[in-house]
């Protein structure tokens, strides 16, 4: 079993600290909004759906903070609540999505209190954001059964599946996207083999998806990143299936920095390449991947690895921590909702109005 990676709390919050993992559990407690998005930046908190899930609780413990006062007070203390934990990671559009929802419900509560509230209304405001928070978590782990569901229908019997980053438990509150996928079919009896990538240079897939693979399992090998071409072409992978960050409105796919050279592999091979993400996953005000927002991230995470420096001292480094996967490189989009293939803009709308 893969342990726990929020636990709430009126109050507090701990969350399991991701750049330990694989060797060591340990949680870190968590009190208010910047707490929530130091973590996250730090990426002790990380995976796009889990933080998402971890801003709205965030959010919560924040506004405990709030003293009686007035509507209006509340409304600017919750809107710089959502603007701090939005600024934690630019590309992840779960963590606005939740931080929005939890400010909408905020602004509702301020607008019917516009003169000043009472401790009793306060209290009413606390149970209030608990429950949506809560509702956001529950969101998500059947959100990740649904994807593993229809996900595993697409793969063949004695599927040889590769996968990249880390889309697994440890990126969400339920069994994962793209790894939930892959265990949904192992538990169906289709997947004969799953290969992680290491996903250089934080080493998600090395550190955290082939541990989650072991615990369920899973028949699994670590390769790599450069090794992946060769392992396609010699090894029968017969499909891949990747997270998401951030998906535009005419399917472009921003994910962890690698994964448009598994799509473009995919096409030249002519292998099935899936993306496993919940519907608030899509944008549908980026018209298309130019819209995302890359996020580049610090020259330590390239140039050192658990402390120790593998580059020379000086040295110029680029680390944009995400790349963009055009839509028409993408098999199908595994939803919640269904998959939408071929991923096309129109697609995408019909799937979103159901």
């Amino acid at each position: 079993m893969i342990p726990p990676r929020l636990i709430f709390r009126k109050g507090l919050m701990k969350v399991l600290d991701q750049r330990l993992l694989p060797d060591r559990i340990v949680y870190l407690p968590v009190r208010d909004a910047a707490g929530t998005a130091k973590a996250t930046r730090d990426m002790a908190l990380r995976g796009a759906p889990l933080i998402g899930c971890a801003a709205a609780f965030g959010f919560a413990l924040e506004l405990r903070r709030l003293r009686p006062g007035s509507g209006p007070e509340l409304a600017r203390t919750a809107a710089k609540t959502a603007d701090l934990l939005k600024a934690a990671r630019p590309t992840a559009v779960a963590l606005f999505y939740a931080a929005d929802r939890m400010l909408g419900k905020a602004l509702a509560f301020a607008s019917a209190h516009p003169a000043a509230f009472s401790s009793a209304d306060r209290n009413k405001l606390f149970e209030m954001l608990d429950r949506e928070a809560r509702l956001v978590t529950s969101e998500d782990e059947a959100a990740c059964e649904a994807m593993g569901r229809f996900g595993a229908r697409l793969l063949p019997k004695g599927c040889v599946i590769m996968t990249h980053c880390n889309a697994g438990a440890l990126a969400t509150m339920g069994i994962g996207t793209a790894v939930g996928v892959i265990t949904a079919g192992h538990k169906a009896g289709k997947v004969a083999r799953a290969y992680s990538c290491e996903t250089r240079p934080y080493l998600q897939g090395a550190r955290l998806t082939i541990w989650e693979l072991m615990r369920e399992s899973v028949p699994s090998e670590l390769i790599t990143d450069n090794m992946a071409a060769h392992i396609i072409k010699t090894c029968g992978v017969n499909a891949i299936v990747v997270g998401a960050d951030r998906i535009a409105s005419n399917g472009d796919t921003a994910n962890k920095i690698g994964t448009y050279a598994l799509a473009v592999l995919a096409k030249y091979h002519k292998i099935p390449f899936y993306v496993a993400a919940p519907v608030p996953t899509i944008d549908l005000k980026a018209r298309d991947g130019d819209a995302i927002i890359i996020e580049e991230r610090s020259t330590e995470e390239v140039t050192f690895i658990k402390g120790n420096r593998i580059a020379p001292r000086g040295v110029r480094v680029r680390h944009p921590a995400f790349d963009v996967t055009p839509a028409p490189l993408i098999t199908g989009l595994i939803t919640e909702k269904g998959v939408i293939s071929p991923v096309t803009r129109a697609n995408i709308a019909k799937t979103l109005s159901r």
